[in-house]
């Protein structure tokens, strides 16, 4: 009997569904020069834009509709979106979960986000702060940090205010207790999730935050590994 339950272990799981969120704002571009393995379906979930005093968990709720889950399938999240992947998880569980430039726990936040969790700062914020100045300004500061990948405004797609502040009050908020079995890939110059406060299982030697975009070669091989 062990040979024909192999023989359907591998029917069953060669052809999957892989789940992809992208980065805060940004939309499948930034994703879009990874190799992903041929006999798996990828699909994309956009962003959505959050309803006025919508709960974290009610979004993700929101967000998991798109997954349909009567068949087994992965998920892989891009920075804010591997946080999401993580809560989607809990929803709805995969067989793995895979995060790029993310962190697997609130324990791993950066000095920056704990100061806006302590200080509440993204709250305190203004509404008007997040517009399409203040993009500009992130896009240029960006540069100095990344100068192979000086287009960071092409990434940014979703720039409905709203969503901006929601979203960075979310990120400072978050806590969650690490699952040892999610995949996490980050890379060595990351100054969004630094590496020295995270242990991944895979480091991108050079990669800064835009590592899936800079080092596509690397994570695709790297997912041909993880998803098989």
């Amino acid at each position: 009997m062990e040979p024909l339950i192999f023989l359907f272990d591998f029917f069953y799981f060669s052809n999957m569904k892989i789940y992809v969120v992208s980065g805060l704002g940004a939309d499948f571009t930034v994703l879009e020069k990874i190799h992903f393995p041929d006999h798996h379906e990828v699909v994309f979930i956009n962003w959505l834009i959050p309803l006025q005093n919508e709960g974290f968990l009610d979004y993700v709720k929101r967000m998991a509709e798109g997954i349909d889950d009567s068949a087994p399938f992965y998920l892989l999240g891009y920075s804010f979106g591997g946080i999401m992947v993580q809560e989607i998880h809990k929803i709805k569980p995969a067989q793995k979960v895979v995060i790029l430039g993310s962190i697997k726990s609130d324990k791993e936040k950066s000095r920056l986000i704990k100061t806006g969790q302590i200080t509440k700062l993204p709250k305190i914020l203004p509404l008007t702060f997040f517009n399409e100045k203040t993009t500009r300004i992130y896009s240029v500061f960006r540069k100095f940090f990344d100068p192979k990948n000086p287009k960071v405004l092409q990434y940014f797609k979703v720039r409905d205010p709203y969503y901006l502040k929601w979203s960075i009050e979310k990120i400072a908020d978050w806590t969650f207790d690490e699952d040892p079995e999610v995949i996490q890939i980050l890379g060595d110059q990351d100054i969004v999730f630094p590496l020295k406060n995270s242990k991944p299982n895979y480091i991108i030697k050079g990669g800064t935050h835009l590592f899936p975009a800079t080092r596509s070669k690397e994570v695709s091989l790297i997912l041909k590994e993880v998803f098989g």
